[in-house]
Formats: structure tokens, C-alpha cells, sequence
């Protein structure tokens, strides 16, 4: 019989005990972008039960050099980077449940989500969605394993293996400035792999039972420098995370900002709750006439408006390019929805 996995059990570490434990377990990948792409391959490849990805965005030409599931075809087609994910991902290994999720992680839907996951992957690009993760996976009991990478530089961290460790928000005045992102000062794709293998390689520890001491590590492939620290003095007692008294803020943020500026880019981004949503094939029908450059497939509307890059995705969401202004979004979104 073929065993598409003797490679892999022939590593002692892992051997064909590991690899069962492996077969039964369920990974949530918060984010389709670059780390996502890359951990999702490795985690699909490796014969996890099941892969959850949830990505908000679409397929955009400056992804491809860095988001290595997806083709010039994806962007073509206004693909939502979940739904290429999951395609892509099942012709990898068909015995893994992959599915593909076009959603926007919130504090309303975050619990609900992570609902049956034995570990959450963290491959997000903003810390607000990270800092709801960090509260959602602490109040489960959840394994939270952090990566982010800008420029050269990459970093990692697992979250919740041990209770002595420090979360997220103990470390947030650790962590590089939120200022520098891969739409400020770029991001090269060795950066990504190497982040990506890092998180994956402990995602694969911890299912598969071996002892690991949780670190912050980071690298900088460029300049060459590494570090690896052991981070539990940071840890904070009174941290409204992770501390005997939690309260998990993010998740309390009930009432979230419909009208947010996306981090690092020319964007804002609107949300309407579920009574005030359009059903998109009628939003189609009634812009039409008023919109150029459009395209629509079941999960999106992309177009130009008013010297504007609009998309509207099936849950409500709008994404409004060429802006950070608010005020101005606000109107552009008056003017199509009245």
C-alpha cells in the first residue's frame, strides 16, 4: 500500500504514533495571505484531519509574489482569497477536510468559529485581529501559535502551552511598532517560508506530543541576525488576558467599528450589520448602470466608482480603495446604497 506519509514517519520524532495524531487533528488558519498560504500547504501536506482558513480579502496582483497558492488566473478572476485556498489545498491532499471561509474575524463571530479546532494558526497582518484571537483562544484553552513577517524580518511565538508564559497582550510593548507593514516597506518571500516553517514545525510539536519551551523567535534572513528568547518574566499578573481575573477586553468590543482603515493600506473597510445587509445579486443590478469595470461572481462584486476601486463581499463587508478618509467613504457608500 502507497503511504503517502513514510517520510514523514520515519522522522522519530514524529513516527507512525504522531502521524495518527496528526490524521485527527483540526487546524484553524486565521488569514489566507502569505503565511497562511505557506503554513496552510505544509499543514494539508502533513495529513491534518482538517484545515479551517478564513481570509476577508481578495487576490490582488502584488500577492503573487509572496501568497504561493495562488495564479495570475486567481486575480483575474476577482477570486476572495479563501475560496482559491481551498481549492488549491484539496488538489494538494484530498483526504483533508479543507474548507474555506470569506469572512471578517470579529468579536461577534470569532467564538463561533473556533468552535471544534484543536489549534489556531495565526496568519493575520493586523494586531487588533490578533489581540481578539489572543482573547478567543485563551478563553477556549487553545493553543494561539503567533507569526508575522515585514521587510526581512519574521518572527514567531506560541501562545497557551504553558500556563506561565506571557499572551499577546502581555508582550505588546515587545513587539516591533505596528508602523512597519508590508505596504510600507514591503516584505521579501524567504522571510515567509521561514516564519511559516517555524509555526508549522510547532503546530506539529504540540499535536503530535513532544515537549517544546515556548519562545519569541525572530530572524532577519537579510542582515542575518537571530534571536531566541525566553519571554516568561514578561508575563503580567494583572493582564486582563491571561492573568486569574481575565475579562478577555477584545471579545467584550460587542459593539465593533463598522467604518475601520485598514492597516498600512489605502483602504477603508465598511460593515453593516445583518439586518442592513444587500443581498448582492440585487446590489449588482442596481449599480450596473452607474459603475465601470465590473465583475461579480457568488462570493463578490468588484468595480469602479467615482475614481474608486470598490469590492462588495457576500457577508456585508465593502472594501473601499484609494482612500484612508472615513468621511469620504462614508458618502461613497451613500451614493450606492443610499
Amino acid at each position: 500500500m502507497n503511504n503517502r506519509y513514510s517520510r514523514q514517519e520515519l522522522f522519530a520524532p514524529i513516527g507512525i504514533e504522531g502521524q495518527k495524531r496528526i490524521r485527527a487533528a483540526n487546524i484553524f488558519i486565521l488569514g489566507a495571505g502569505a503565511l497562511g498560504s505557506s503554513s496552510g500547504e505544509m499543514l494539508v501536506r502533513a495529513g491534518v484531519k482538517r484545515v479551517t482558513i478564513v481570509d476577508r480579502d481578495i487576490i490582488d496582483w502584488t500577492n503573487l509574489h509572496r501568497q504561493q497558492l495562488y495564479t495570475e488566473q486567481d486575480v483575474i478572476d476577482q477570486l476572495p482569497k479563501a475560496v482559491a485556498a481551498e481549492k488549491r489545498l484539496k488538489s494538494i491532499n484530498g483526504d483533508v477536510d479543507v474548507s474555506g471561509m470569506v469572512v471578517d474575524v470579529t468579536a461577534e463571530n470569532v467564538l463561533d468559529l473556533i468552535e471544534g479546532h484543536d489549534v489556531i494558526l495565526d496568519a493575520t497582518d493586523n494586531i487588533e485581529t490578533r489581540l481578539l484571537m489572543n482573547d478567543a483562544a485563551l478563553k477556549r484553552s487553545l493553543p494561539f501559535f503567533i507569526g508575522a513577517c515585514v521587510g526581512s524580518y519574521g518572527l514567531t511565538f506560541p501562545i497557551g502551552i504553558k500556563e506561565e508564559q506571557p499572551c499577546l497582550h502581555c508582550l505588546l510593548e515587545t513587539l516591533p511598532p505596528q508602523s512597519l507593514t508590508c505596504d510600507t516597506v514591503g516584505v521579501i518571500s524567504p522571510i515567509v517560508v521561514t516564519t511559516a516553517a517555524r509555526q508549522v514545525a510547532d503546530v506539529l510539536k504540540y499535536i503530535t506530543g513532544n515537549e517544546f519551551m515556548p519562545k519569541l523567535e525572530s530572524a532577519n534572513l537579510w542582515t542575518g541576525e537571530r534571536s531566541s528568547m525566553n519571554v516568561e518574566s514578561l508575563k503580567k499578573d494583572n493582564c486582563p488576558s491571561c492573568s486569574a481575573e481575565s475579562v478577555y477586553p477584545y471579545l467584550s468590543a460587542r459593539e465593533s467599528t463598522r467604518f475601520a482603515v485598514l492597516c498600512g493600506r489605502d483602504t477603508v473597510q465598511l460593515s453593516w450589520p445583518p439586518n442592513r445587509r444587500v443581498e448582492l445579486k440585487t446590489f449588482v443590478n442596481s449599480v450596473e448602470p452607474i459603475v465601470q469595470k465590473l465583475i461579480h461572481n457568488p462570493h463578490l462584486a468588484a468595480f469602479e466608482f467615482d475614481s474608486h476601486r470598490i469590492v462588495l463581499f457576500r457577508d456585508g463587508r465593502m472594501l473601499i480603495h484609494g482612500t484612508k478618509d472615513i468621511a469620504e467613504a462614508r458618502m461613497i457608500a451613500a451614493k450606492l446604497l443610499g
